[in-house]
């Protein structure tokens, strides 16, 4: 789903200011009975660099502010309250929602055989990532959306390691991330859709 359209700078667009609304989720099918938010320590560690590098992708934004949402939210009027008002004096709300599933019986059943075989069966664990970006404007009103989607497979077996290149999962986490923004980011950039 990379954007492929012609690469341009919003130059003639004017300054403005952003709200980016971020919402971490995580889903195990068949497990969890819906997605949950995750909290602040199972975010990927060092997401915050990767936006603010994405960040560079706009050309004119003058201001911006973040917030992440958290799903004790529910419950707290006073962090509503500031994410309401920061909605209110920006000139555009740019909610991202970051999904990272995986599939329970999947998991379990290459555990299982992982296991028994004492790792000597070679078994793939993928994981499925995917950002949905919703635009709206001050008044609240939807003016785009976008979608990216990817997957990682990691394989685990004991003999793997002497003939396979050896890739942090974190790192290649990190690396869809920072392609989905500065991709979709990109693509916003050029449609000018913040002017």
């Amino acid at each position: 789903m990379r954007y492929e359209g012609e690469k341009k700078r919003n130059v003639d667009g004017g300054r403005t200011s952003a709200l980016f609304i971020f919402s971490h989720v995580r889903q195990t099918i068949g497990y969890d009975a819906i997605p949950k938010l995750m909290t602040k320590y199972e975010i990927l560690r060092g997401f915050d660099d990767i936006f603010l590098d994405a960040l560079r992708e706009f050309s004119n934004i003058d201001k911006y502010a973040t917030y992440t949402e958290d799903a004790a939210d529910v419950n707290k009027s006073e962090r509503r309250k500031v994410r309401d008002s920061l909605m209110t004096v920006h000139d555009y709300t740019v909610k991202l929602r970051m999904v990272d599933e995986k599939y329970f019986s999947r998991q379990f059943l290459g555990t299982l055989t992982s296991t028994l075989s004492a790792t000597l069966l070679p078994i793939p664990y993928t994981e499925y990532f995917s950002l949905e970006i919703e635009v709206f404007d001050h008044d609240r009103k939807l003016i785009k959306t976008y979608q990216r989607k990817a997957h990682l497979t990691k394989w685990v077996q004991t003999f793997m390691i002497f003939v396979y290149p050896f890739h942090p999962e974190e790192r290649k986490r990190e690396e869809v991330y920072m392609e989905f923004l500065h991709d979709a980011f990109r693509q916003m950039e050029s449609e000018g859709v913040l002017k």
